[in-house]
């Protein structure tokens, strides 16, 4: 602000300077063509001063010549401001009269049409007015017989604003850029920081969930080398299901960072065929049975869709959910109730799935969807997960063209609500 500033006060000064230049040029013109109102003529007296050894002598006196006839026009002293106010860049909004002098005939000798009116408004309001006399005679002529030549002309900042209006414009748009770079620097580095934040616990994370079969799997080996287990089927059989569990279990947390991975490149593929929402939803809530009981929780199916078909990748669709009720299970207290509902719109199956859980705030339901990102529940491995899976419930359910929508209370539970076309 302060350059343009600057450069504001420059800009006035070289226009002041344009105009005093367009006004002698204006005079020079005029003077050319008609002459100088006052020139002097020599007369030649007889003297008889012989004593003084001279026989004649010449005495120079003043004498008014009045102008020659071939005087601007008041158009033409128009037309020739204008050219001239142009040539300097100068705003060509003026009015013009020349006087006559004081002593001689006085008054006005001619104007322009509208010189009275702006002379008028000038006297009531002087600051927005320039007024610039000039003599119509040289410097060592001028006197009381001088015409002047008077211009008029509004002082208005538009001409200035638009000679500074690229400079001002460039200022301005270099000053956006820097500061849409600033902002746009310091959001990269926050996001980098949430990033490293979401990296760090991911691999804790993975770290835990990793390491907690690999141990249950090391105890198991070590239970089936003593010599008491080795002489008894049943608890080697005992001890092979708990490996061949465990390393289920590790295969299905590797599985999921692989999804994450083709999610990310969008390479993910479905196998769409007509699948019966109903029947997925009862054996996933089967298979939850005992998470279920272990949370001393409940499954309410309200299962009412006249027609529960939808073209589906019935994998993906299990998985999906699975990963809602897996959800609602892990994020609940004791007395656990999920309710899951269906019914038929126009032309798609809505299925909506409700827990009495911890629920969620404002800031986590607007997150939920991220990759890694998981609700903080006051220790980071009282959960397990790697915050993927509801990151894949959206994708799954954007790869169907579907829709899902989140409803949330802390402290009440929350409702998912999804809609899937059947068109």
């Amino acid at each position: 602000m302060n350059w343009i500033k600057s450069a504001s006060v420059i800009k006035k000064e070289r226009i002041d300077q344009n105009i005093n230049s367009a006004v002698n040029e204006i005079v020079e013109t005029i003077l050319l063509r008609q002459g100088v109102p006052m020139r002097f003529k020599v007369n030649a007296v007889d003297n008889s001063g012989k004593g003084l050894g001279i026989d004649k002598s010449f005495e120079l006196k003043g004498e008014y010549i009045p102008p020659p006839s071939n005087r601007f026009t008041p158009d033409e002293i128009q037309k020739l401001i204008s050219s001239t106010l142009k040539k300097q860049g100068l705003d060509t909004t003026f009015e013009f009269a020349i006087a006559g002098p004081a002593t001689f005939d006085g008054g006005v000798k001619m104007q322009s049409a509208g010189f009275g009116e702006m002379w008028v408004q000038a006297g009531k309001d002087s600051v927005n007015y320039k007024w610039k006399y000039a003599p119509l005679s040289t410097f060592d002529q001028i006197s009381d017989r001088t015409e002047t030549l008077i211009m008029l002309m509004p002082s208005s900042n538009d001409s200035l604003m638009v000679q500074l209006g690229t400079m001002i414009a460039g200022s301005v748009l270099f000053t956006i850029i820097i500061i849409t770079a600033f902002a746009l620097t310091i959001r990269t580095m926050l996001n980098q920081k949430k990033l490293s934040e979401i990296k760090s616990d991911f691999i804790n994370n993975m770290t835990h969930e990793l390491k907690t079969p690999l141990a249950t799997i090391s105890l198991a080996i070590d239970a089936i080398g003593n010599e008491k287990v080795m002489d008894n089927k049943e608890k080697i059989r005992y001890f092979s299901g708990i490996i061949k569990e465990e390393n289920k279990r590790m295969n299905k947390q590797v599985e999921s960072i692989l999804q994450s991975a083709l999610l990310e490149k969008e390479e993910i593929g479905l196998n769409l065929q007509a699948t019966d929402a109903h029947h997925v939803i009862q054996n996933t809530v089967d298979n939850l049975q005992l998470q279920l009981v272990a949370k001393g929780g409940k499954a309410d199916l309200h299962l009412d869709a006249i027609n529960p078909v939808i073209k589906a990748d019935d994998v993906h669709f299990s998985n999906l959910i699975f990963n809602l009720m897996d959800n609602a299970i892990k994020y609940s207290n004791e007395n656990l109730e999920v309710k899951i509902t269906t019914f038929n719109t126009r032309n798609s199956l809505i299925v909506t799935i409700a827990d009495n859980g911890i629920g969620m705030n404002r800031d986590t339901v607007s997150r939920i969807f991220e990759k890694f990102y998981r609700a903080h529940t006051g220790n980071v491995h009282n959960v397990k997960g790697f915050g993927l899976g509801l990151a894949y419930v959206k994708a799954i359910v954007d790869a169907h063209k579907g829709k899902i929508k989140v409803e949330s209370t802390l402290g009440k539970g929350s409702k998912f609500t999804l809609e899937f076309p059947q068109d």
